[in-house]
């Protein structure tokens, strides 16, 4: 016998808001027999094929330390690490650390609007041309 993941879980200070930043990141949706709505103290989103699902909670308490578990994305799409970057910035995410080495290895670490880390990787495309 095994277990499988069905969600991830995300404490929030405002799932709502959360949910939504989170959907335009990873171009997932609500249920829309279930929406979310400002106020819900629990918000979930899915991927278009509904295999992964992210759970946003209201939890009265602010992130302290670095998280324990985070999210490394890689773009999708044509384009690449830094254009994918500048998405992310301007959907509201902070830059925290730049790991981008000259070679174009590398990283960049993230945090959404309440604090949460994440990295941006290099894109698939990108790792096969070196």
């Amino acid at each position: 016998m095994t277990a499988m993941i069905s969600h991830t879980t995300f404490d929030s200070l405002d799932a709502y808001a959360q949910s939504v930043f989170w959907a335009k990141v990873l171009d997932f949706s609500e249920d829309p027999q279930d929406p979310n709505r400002p106020g819900d103290e629990e918000c979930m989103i899915f991927s278009p094929d509904g295999g992964q699902r992210l759970l946003f909670i209201n939890v009265p308490d602010t992130k302290h330390v670095k998280n324990r578990l985070h999210l490394d994305l890689q773009p999708a799409e044509v384009g690449g690490r830094d254009q994918e970057l500048q998405r992310l910035l301007e959907l509201g995410a902070t830059q925290v650390d730049d790991q981008r080495r000259e070679d174009g290895t590398g990283w960049v670490v993230l945090a959404d609007p309440e604090g949460n880390e994440f990295c941006i990787l290099r894109s698939e495309a990108e790792r096969y041309a070196q």
